[in-house]
């Protein structure tokens, strides 16, 4: 896994590398522009809401969300891509840390209509998943709703037989979603399949 200074080192080309992967329909980046599109259109259906992103990066899809009214939160634990996001966003609530440990302590005093998190969870393990998950439920206002893009799969067998297609590719580093093995903890969660390494996964509380 790469580290905060991989990350910063990656950060001006990471850009360039998902949308290479995603104009391909290659793992992993199969299916991102329209996974950023479908989160950001539900989100727009509420007035100005409250947003957190878990592992913003550079923004990307957050600074579109900002410049259409909506307050941002994010946390990442790359400096790098911090700075490149708050140059997008220069009034966003963005904060340095490794979401692994955590969120940070300003993050957990406010309440969200929305918490979206884009290829980043993929860094936790199963287990860490499932407690996250059910500690970021409790930050949602009424009617709130988290919603995670990123690389994952229906089954462990469709997991591998990606992962077998992908050969030298594939990152033995990453612990995707599998939601049939998810939903034992959470069966209201619901899974809209993308591609066939992607999906959103929306929970609300």
């Amino acid at each position: 896994m790469l580290d905060h200074i991989g990350f910063d080192l990656w950060s001006e080309e990471y850009d360039k590398t998902v949308d290479v992967s995603d104009a391909k329909n290659t793992y992993p980046f199969a299916g991102y522009k329209e996974i950023l599109g479908n989160i950001y259109h539900t989100v727009m259906e509420k007035q100005n809401p409250i947003v957190l992103d878990i592992g913003i990066g550079t923004g990307t899809l957050s600074s579109k969300l900002y410049e259409n009214g909506c307050t941002i939160y994010g946390q990442d634990f790359s400096p790098k891509m911090i700075t490149l996001a708050k140059g997008k966003m220069p009034n966003a609530h963005l904060f340095q840390a490794d979401f692994s440990q955590g969120l940070s302590e300003p993050l957990l005093k406010q309440s969200y209509d929305y918490i979206i998190a884009t290829y980043s969870l993929h860094h936790l393990d199963d287990a860490r998943k499932v407690s996250f998950l059910q500690s970021l439920l409790k930050l949602l206002n009424n009617d709130g709703m988290i919603m995670i893009g990123d690389v994952m799969f229906e089954t462990r067998e469709d997991m591998e037989h990606c992962k077998q297609q992908s050969k030298d590719t594939w990152d033995n580093e990453e612990i995707y979603f599998v939601i049939e093995e998810l939903k034992e903890t959470f069966p209201s969660l619901c899974f809209h399949k993308v591609s066939h390494c992607s999906g959103i996964i929306t929970l609300v509380n």
